[in-house]
Protein backbone atom coordinates (compact mmCIF):
# COMPACT_ATOMS: atom_id res chain seq x y z
CA UNK A 1 0.00 0.00 0.00
CA UNK A 2 3.09 2.24 0.35
CA UNK A 3 3.84 4.05 -2.73
CA UNK A 4 7.09 4.92 -2.04
CA UNK A 5 7.93 0.91 -1.86
CA UNK A 6 6.17 0.59 -5.31
CA UNK A 7 8.16 3.05 -6.81
CA UNK A 8 11.14 0.95 -5.89
CA UNK A 9 9.83 -1.87 -7.43
CA UNK A 10 9.97 -0.26 -10.32
CA UNK A 11 13.79 0.50 -10.34
CA UNK A 12 14.58 -3.30 -8.81
CA UNK A 13 12.41 -4.57 -12.09
CA UNK A 14 13.99 -2.38 -14.21
CA UNK A 15 17.75 -3.40 -12.93
CA UNK A 16 17.44 -6.76 -12.37
CA UNK A 17 16.13 -7.30 -16.04
CA UNK A 18 17.82 -4.55 -17.73
CA UNK A 19 18.71 -5.06 -21.26
CA UNK A 20 16.75 -8.28 -21.90
CA UNK A 21 13.32 -7.46 -23.28
CA UNK A 22 11.51 -9.79 -20.77
CA UNK A 23 7.95 -9.72 -21.73
CA UNK A 24 6.76 -10.65 -18.34
CA UNK A 25 8.51 -7.41 -16.95
CA UNK A 26 7.43 -5.36 -19.57
CA UNK A 27 3.80 -6.70 -19.43
CA UNK A 28 4.47 -5.67 -15.49
CA UNK A 29 5.64 -2.13 -15.78
CA UNK A 30 2.50 -1.57 -18.65
CA UNK A 31 0.19 -2.66 -16.32
CA UNK A 32 0.99 -0.37 -13.60
CA UNK A 33 1.78 2.61 -15.78
CA UNK A 34 -2.00 2.54 -16.35
CA UNK A 35 -3.26 1.50 -13.09
CA UNK A 36 -1.55 2.70 -10.37
CA UNK A 37 -3.08 5.21 -8.57
CA UNK A 38 0.13 7.23 -7.49
CA UNK A 39 1.53 9.37 -10.04
CA UNK A 40 5.41 8.99 -9.04
CA UNK A 41 5.02 5.01 -9.96
CA UNK A 42 2.85 5.68 -13.08
CA UNK A 43 5.96 8.13 -13.86
CA UNK A 44 8.66 5.37 -12.72
CA UNK A 45 6.94 2.25 -14.38
CA UNK A 46 6.88 4.41 -18.16
CA UNK A 47 10.72 4.97 -17.57
CA UNK A 48 11.77 1.89 -16.79
CA UNK A 49 11.05 0.52 -20.05
CA UNK A 50 13.96 2.28 -21.86
CA UNK A 51 16.24 0.34 -19.25
CA UNK A 52 14.46 -3.03 -20.60
CA UNK A 53 14.53 -2.17 -24.21
CA UNK A 54 17.94 -0.03 -24.75
CA UNK A 55 19.18 -3.14 -26.98
CA UNK A 56 16.66 -2.81 -29.50
CA UNK A 57 15.64 0.76 -29.54
CA UNK A 58 13.83 0.88 -32.52
CA UNK A 59 10.36 -0.68 -30.68
CA UNK A 60 10.40 1.94 -28.02
CA UNK A 61 8.35 4.49 -29.82
CA UNK A 62 5.83 2.31 -31.21
CA UNK A 63 5.96 0.70 -27.46
CA UNK A 64 5.48 3.84 -25.63
CA UNK A 65 3.43 5.57 -28.42
CA UNK A 66 -0.15 5.54 -26.71
CA UNK A 67 0.91 6.28 -23.04
CA UNK A 68 3.15 9.71 -25.27
CA UNK A 69 -1.05 10.63 -25.49
CA UNK A 70 -2.27 10.42 -22.18
CA UNK A 71 -4.16 12.55 -20.08
CA UNK A 72 -1.83 12.11 -17.31
CA UNK A 73 1.72 14.25 -17.22
CA UNK A 74 3.51 12.51 -15.18
CA UNK A 75 3.13 9.68 -18.14
CA UNK A 76 3.85 11.52 -20.96
CA UNK A 77 7.02 12.62 -19.17
CA UNK A 78 7.71 8.67 -18.78
CA UNK A 79 6.94 8.20 -21.93
CA UNK A 80 9.79 10.74 -22.62
CA UNK A 81 12.66 9.59 -20.51
CA UNK A 82 11.98 6.19 -21.83
CA UNK A 83 12.70 7.19 -25.65
CA UNK A 84 15.68 9.29 -24.04
CA UNK A 85 16.92 6.40 -22.29
CA UNK A 86 16.71 3.32 -25.34
CA UNK A 87 17.23 5.76 -28.07
CA UNK A 88 20.13 7.76 -26.62
CA UNK A 89 22.36 8.54 -29.84
CA UNK A 90 20.55 7.19 -32.58
CA UNK A 91 18.90 9.68 -34.29
CA UNK A 92 15.67 7.44 -34.98
CA UNK A 93 13.38 9.37 -37.03
CA UNK A 94 10.23 7.70 -35.17
CA UNK A 95 11.76 9.07 -31.42
CA UNK A 96 12.01 12.16 -32.80
CA UNK A 97 8.63 12.44 -34.12
CA UNK A 98 7.13 11.35 -30.92
CA UNK A 99 8.82 13.93 -29.11
CA UNK A 100 8.35 16.86 -31.48
CA UNK A 101 4.84 17.69 -29.96
CA UNK A 102 5.91 17.02 -26.56
CA UNK A 103 7.95 20.01 -27.25
CA UNK A 104 5.46 22.29 -26.86
CA UNK A 105 3.33 20.63 -24.54
CA UNK A 106 1.24 22.55 -21.69
CA UNK A 107 3.11 21.35 -18.80
CA UNK A 108 6.32 22.50 -17.85
CA UNK A 109 7.89 19.60 -16.66
CA UNK A 110 6.62 17.68 -19.96
CA UNK A 111 8.51 20.37 -21.76
CA UNK A 112 11.27 19.41 -19.69
CA UNK A 113 11.69 15.47 -20.26
CA UNK A 114 11.25 16.47 -23.72
CA UNK A 115 14.42 18.11 -24.02
CA UNK A 116 16.15 16.32 -22.28
CA UNK A 117 15.31 12.95 -24.03
CA UNK A 118 15.19 15.07 -27.88
CA UNK A 119 19.10 16.10 -26.51
CA UNK A 120 19.79 12.10 -25.83
CA UNK A 121 18.24 11.30 -29.07
CA UNK A 122 20.19 13.63 -31.05
CA UNK A 123 23.24 13.23 -29.65
CA UNK A 124 26.44 13.17 -31.99
CA UNK A 125 24.43 13.65 -34.78
CA UNK A 126 25.03 16.37 -37.35
CA UNK A 127 22.59 18.46 -39.25
CA UNK A 128 23.69 16.99 -42.68
CA UNK A 129 22.62 13.44 -40.93
CA UNK A 130 19.79 14.73 -38.86
CA UNK A 131 17.68 18.10 -39.87
CA UNK A 132 16.01 18.34 -36.95
CA UNK A 133 19.29 18.73 -35.15
CA UNK A 134 18.86 22.41 -36.81
CA UNK A 135 15.30 23.40 -35.25
CA UNK A 136 16.23 21.45 -32.02
CA UNK A 137 19.52 24.22 -31.36
CA UNK A 138 17.39 26.89 -32.39
CA UNK A 139 14.56 25.72 -29.86
CA UNK A 140 16.99 25.35 -26.79
CA UNK A 141 18.05 29.19 -28.04
CA UNK A 142 14.81 30.65 -27.75
CA UNK A 143 13.59 28.60 -24.65
CA UNK A 144 16.46 29.80 -22.76
CA UNK A 145 15.84 33.50 -23.86
CA UNK A 146 11.86 33.19 -23.44
CA UNK A 147 11.20 35.37 -19.89
CA UNK A 148 7.71 33.33 -20.64
CA UNK A 149 9.05 29.94 -20.04
CA UNK A 150 8.88 28.67 -16.70
CA UNK A 151 12.35 27.36 -14.60
CA UNK A 152 11.71 23.54 -15.31
CA UNK A 153 11.85 24.41 -18.85
CA UNK A 154 14.74 26.43 -18.94
CA UNK A 155 16.49 23.50 -17.05
CA UNK A 156 15.99 20.85 -19.40
CA UNK A 157 16.91 23.20 -21.77
CA UNK A 158 19.96 23.87 -20.51
CA UNK A 159 20.72 20.56 -19.67
CA UNK A 160 19.97 19.33 -23.20
CA UNK A 161 23.03 21.25 -24.58
CA UNK A 162 25.99 18.45 -24.31
CA UNK A 163 29.50 18.42 -25.76
CA UNK A 164 30.28 15.64 -28.77
CA UNK A 165 33.24 13.66 -27.39
CA UNK A 166 30.69 11.86 -25.45
CA UNK A 167 27.80 9.40 -25.71
CA UNK A 168 25.17 8.12 -23.18
CA UNK A 169 25.24 3.92 -22.93
CA UNK A 170 24.61 1.16 -20.95
CA UNK A 171 26.60 -1.26 -23.04
CA UNK A 172 29.96 -2.24 -24.04
CA UNK A 173 31.35 -1.71 -28.01
CA UNK A 174 31.40 -6.13 -27.39
CA UNK A 175 27.84 -5.63 -26.23
CA UNK A 176 28.03 -6.55 -22.52
CA UNK A 177 26.22 -4.20 -20.13
CA UNK A 178 27.69 -1.55 -18.17
CA UNK A 179 26.11 -2.00 -14.80
CA UNK A 180 27.83 1.68 -13.90
CA UNK A 181 26.64 3.15 -16.78
CA UNK A 182 22.81 2.29 -15.95
CA UNK A 183 23.07 2.84 -12.19
CA UNK A 184 24.00 6.16 -13.83
CA UNK A 185 21.02 6.76 -15.29
CA UNK A 186 18.67 5.35 -12.73
CA UNK A 187 20.45 7.91 -10.36
CA UNK A 188 20.14 10.65 -12.73
CA UNK A 189 16.43 10.37 -12.95
CA UNK A 190 16.46 10.99 -9.72
CA UNK A 191 17.23 13.97 -10.15
CA UNK A 192 13.24 14.72 -9.76
CA UNK A 193 13.56 14.86 -6.25
CA UNK A 194 17.32 16.17 -5.88
CA UNK A 195 19.11 17.97 -8.45
CA UNK A 196 22.76 17.21 -6.97
CA UNK A 197 21.95 14.07 -8.31
CA UNK A 198 22.44 15.06 -11.82
CA UNK A 199 26.20 14.50 -12.06
CA UNK A 200 25.56 10.78 -11.81
CA UNK A 201 24.63 10.55 -15.85
CA UNK A 202 28.29 11.03 -16.64
CA UNK A 203 28.88 7.21 -15.23
CA UNK A 204 27.39 6.20 -18.37
CA UNK A 205 29.42 7.84 -20.88
CA UNK A 206 31.54 6.48 -23.53
CA UNK A 207 33.89 8.09 -25.05
CA UNK A 208 34.09 7.85 -28.91
CA UNK A 209 37.43 7.76 -30.14
CA UNK A 210 39.88 6.08 -32.11
CA UNK A 211 43.32 5.54 -30.17
CA UNK A 212 45.83 2.79 -31.61
CA UNK A 213 48.86 1.92 -29.54
CA UNK A 214 51.92 0.18 -29.90
CA UNK A 215 53.81 -2.48 -27.63
CA UNK A 216 55.04 0.64 -25.95
CA UNK A 217 51.02 2.17 -25.84
CA UNK A 218 52.85 5.58 -27.29
CA UNK A 219 50.43 6.29 -30.56
CA UNK A 220 52.12 6.04 -33.81
CA UNK A 221 51.26 9.22 -35.75
CA UNK A 222 51.38 7.06 -39.28
CA UNK A 223 48.24 4.83 -38.24
CA UNK A 224 45.36 6.01 -40.45
CA UNK A 225 41.62 4.42 -40.71
CA UNK A 226 39.16 5.26 -43.99
CA UNK A 227 36.15 6.69 -43.60
CA UNK A 228 33.95 6.43 -46.12
CA UNK A 229 31.38 8.75 -45.91
CA UNK A 230 31.02 12.92 -46.13
CA UNK A 231 32.76 14.73 -43.57
CA UNK A 232 29.74 16.76 -43.14
CA UNK A 233 28.12 13.24 -41.80
CA UNK A 234 30.07 13.00 -38.62
CA UNK A 235 31.07 16.32 -38.38
CA UNK A 236 30.64 18.48 -35.05
CA UNK A 237 27.85 20.71 -34.20
CA UNK A 238 29.09 23.97 -35.70
CA UNK A 239 29.17 26.90 -32.89
CA UNK A 240 27.26 29.79 -34.02
CA UNK A 241 28.39 33.21 -33.16
CA UNK A 242 26.55 36.26 -32.32
CA UNK A 243 25.93 38.35 -35.42
CA UNK A 244 26.49 41.96 -34.20
CA UNK A 245 23.48 44.43 -36.33
CA UNK A 246 25.78 47.00 -38.33
CA UNK A 247 24.30 50.06 -38.10
CA UNK A 248 24.31 51.64 -41.64
CA UNK A 249 23.88 55.70 -41.89
CA UNK A 250 20.66 56.87 -43.51
CA UNK A 251 19.94 59.82 -44.90
CA UNK A 252 17.63 62.41 -43.24
CA UNK A 253 14.87 62.87 -45.52
CA UNK A 254 14.21 66.52 -46.15
CA UNK A 255 10.60 67.65 -47.22
CA UNK A 256 9.66 70.24 -50.19
CA UNK A 257 7.99 72.39 -47.83
CA UNK A 258 11.10 72.63 -45.51
CA UNK A 259 12.82 73.53 -48.22
CA UNK A 260 10.75 76.28 -49.55
CA UNK A 261 10.64 77.35 -45.80
CA UNK A 262 13.93 77.75 -45.42
CA UNK A 263 14.40 79.48 -48.71
CA UNK A 264 11.67 82.23 -47.34
CA UNK A 265 13.55 82.89 -44.40
CA UNK A 266 16.99 83.26 -46.34
CA UNK A 267 14.71 86.05 -48.54
CA UNK A 268 13.62 87.79 -45.43
CA UNK A 269 17.08 87.69 -44.29
CA UNK A 270 18.29 89.20 -47.69
CA UNK A 271 15.35 92.12 -47.66
CA UNK A 272 17.08 92.99 -43.94
CA UNK A 273 20.04 93.25 -45.25
CA UNK A 274 19.41 95.90 -47.93
CA UNK A 275 20.57 92.64 -50.86
CA UNK A 276 18.63 91.58 -53.73
CA UNK A 277 18.18 88.16 -53.59
CA UNK A 278 19.00 86.12 -57.21
CA UNK A 279 19.20 82.58 -58.16
CA UNK A 280 22.94 82.88 -58.00
CA UNK A 281 22.76 82.96 -53.81
CA UNK A 282 24.82 80.33 -51.65
CA UNK A 283 21.08 78.87 -50.89
CA UNK A 284 21.16 75.07 -51.21
CA UNK A 285 18.29 73.92 -53.38
CA UNK A 286 17.38 70.58 -52.67
CA UNK A 287 15.64 68.61 -55.14
CA UNK A 288 12.75 66.22 -54.25
CA UNK A 289 10.80 64.09 -56.35
CA UNK A 290 7.15 63.99 -56.16
CA UNK A 291 4.89 61.06 -55.52
CA UNK A 292 3.93 60.75 -59.20
CA UNK A 293 7.38 59.90 -60.40
CA UNK A 294 8.04 57.83 -57.52
CA UNK A 295 8.45 54.75 -59.71
CA UNK A 296 11.01 56.17 -61.85
CA UNK A 297 12.90 57.37 -59.35
CA UNK A 298 13.19 54.07 -57.73
CA UNK A 299 14.72 52.70 -61.22
CA UNK A 300 17.26 55.30 -61.27
CA UNK A 301 18.57 54.49 -58.12
CA UNK A 302 18.38 50.83 -58.61
CA UNK A 303 20.25 51.24 -61.55
CA UNK A 304 22.82 53.59 -59.55
CA UNK A 305 23.93 50.74 -57.31
CA UNK A 306 25.92 47.76 -58.00
CA UNK A 307 25.00 43.99 -58.76
CA UNK A 308 25.14 42.14 -56.04
CA UNK A 309 27.90 39.73 -55.74
CA UNK A 310 27.09 36.25 -57.26
CA UNK A 311 26.61 33.47 -54.67
CA UNK A 312 30.04 31.29 -54.71
CA UNK A 313 29.79 27.87 -56.13
CA UNK A 314 29.31 25.33 -53.66
CA UNK A 315 32.39 22.78 -54.24
CA UNK A 316 31.26 19.26 -53.76
CA UNK A 317 31.86 17.15 -50.80
CA UNK A 318 34.56 14.21 -50.83
CA UNK A 319 32.67 10.39 -50.05
CA UNK A 320 35.59 9.56 -48.02
CA UNK A 321 38.36 10.91 -45.99
CA UNK A 322 41.05 10.34 -43.57
CA UNK A 323 41.12 9.72 -39.77
CA UNK A 324 44.61 10.36 -38.26
CA UNK A 325 46.00 8.69 -35.00
CA UNK A 326 44.15 9.67 -31.95
CA UNK A 327 40.15 11.34 -33.68
CA UNK A 328 37.17 10.99 -33.20
CA UNK A 329 34.84 8.62 -34.26
CA UNK A 330 31.02 7.44 -32.76
CA UNK A 331 29.62 4.67 -32.75
CA UNK A 332 26.93 4.88 -35.90
CA UNK A 333 30.32 6.03 -37.94
CA UNK A 334 32.49 2.99 -36.97
CA UNK A 335 30.56 1.04 -40.27
CA UNK A 336 32.01 3.09 -42.78
CA UNK A 337 35.46 2.63 -41.14
CA UNK A 338 38.07 0.52 -43.33
CA UNK A 339 41.82 -0.07 -43.04
CA UNK A 340 44.05 0.90 -45.70
CA UNK A 341 45.90 -1.45 -47.82
CA UNK A 342 49.88 -1.72 -47.10
CA UNK A 343 49.67 0.27 -44.02
CA UNK A 344 52.60 -0.29 -41.32
CA UNK A 345 50.86 -1.02 -38.46
CA UNK A 346 47.84 -3.32 -38.24
CA UNK A 347 45.39 -4.22 -35.73
CA UNK A 348 46.33 -7.11 -33.83
CA UNK A 349 42.16 -8.39 -33.68
CA UNK A 350 41.33 -7.96 -37.43
CA UNK A 351 37.53 -9.55 -37.09
CA UNK A 352 36.11 -6.32 -35.44
CA UNK A 353 36.03 -2.89 -36.85
CA UNK A 354 38.74 -0.78 -35.43
CA UNK A 355 37.31 1.62 -32.56
CA UNK A 356 38.26 2.87 -28.98
CA UNK A 357 41.50 1.41 -28.08
CA UNK A 358 43.05 -0.64 -30.33
CA UNK A 359 46.41 -2.29 -29.84
CA UNK A 360 48.42 -2.24 -33.06
CA UNK A 361 51.14 -4.60 -34.70
CA UNK A 362 53.97 -3.13 -36.09
CA UNK A 363 55.39 -5.15 -39.46
CA UNK A 364 58.54 -3.08 -39.60
CA UNK A 365 59.71 -3.12 -36.61
CA UNK A 366 63.69 -2.00 -37.67
CA UNK A 367 62.45 1.12 -39.30
CA UNK A 368 62.14 4.17 -37.39
CA UNK A 369 58.96 5.29 -36.01
CA UNK A 370 57.37 8.65 -34.77
CA UNK A 371 55.10 8.51 -31.76
CA UNK A 372 53.28 10.45 -29.60
CA UNK A 373 53.72 9.34 -26.11
CA UNK A 374 50.66 9.02 -23.67
CA UNK A 375 51.34 10.79 -20.62
CA UNK A 376 50.53 8.51 -17.69
CA UNK A 377 48.44 10.23 -14.99
CA UNK A 378 49.22 9.28 -11.61
CA UNK A 379 46.13 8.73 -9.81
CA UNK A 380 46.00 9.46 -5.65
CA UNK A 381 49.25 9.11 -3.79
CA UNK A 382 52.23 7.59 -5.83
CA UNK A 383 52.93 5.06 -2.52
CA UNK A 384 50.39 3.08 -1.24
CA UNK A 385 49.02 3.16 1.89
CA UNK A 386 50.70 0.45 4.15
CA UNK A 387 48.64 -2.74 5.32
CA UNK A 388 47.18 -2.11 9.20
CA UNK A 389 47.98 -4.40 11.81
CA UNK A 390 46.28 -7.33 12.60
CA UNK A 391 43.71 -6.95 15.45
CA UNK A 392 41.22 -8.27 17.59
CA UNK A 393 37.61 -6.71 17.70
CA UNK A 394 35.42 -7.72 20.93
CA UNK A 395 31.78 -6.06 20.89
CA UNK A 396 31.82 -6.30 24.58
CA UNK A 397 34.49 -4.38 25.22
CA UNK A 398 32.65 -1.35 24.37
Amino acid sequence: RDPIVRYGAMYAVAMAYCGTADNKSIRKLLHVAVSDVNDDVRRAAVSCIGFLMFRSPESVPKLVSLLAESFNPHVRYGACIAIGVACAGTAFKDAIDLLTPMLEDAVDFVRQGALLAMALVLQQASEARSPSVKKFKDLLVSVVNDKHQTTLAKSGAIMAAGGGNVVVSMQSRAGFMKMGGAVGIMMFLQHWYWYPLMPFLSLAFSPTMLMGLNKDFNMPTQFQVTCNAPPAMFAYHKIEEKKEDATKMVATAVLSTTARAKAREARKEAKKLGRQPSLDSDIPMERVPSHLSTVSYLSLDADKQPAADAKPKKVKEPTFFQLSNPSRLIPTQSRYVSLQEEQRYVPICRKTRPAGIVMLLDTDPSAPETVEKVERVALGQEEMAPVPEPFEWDPNDE
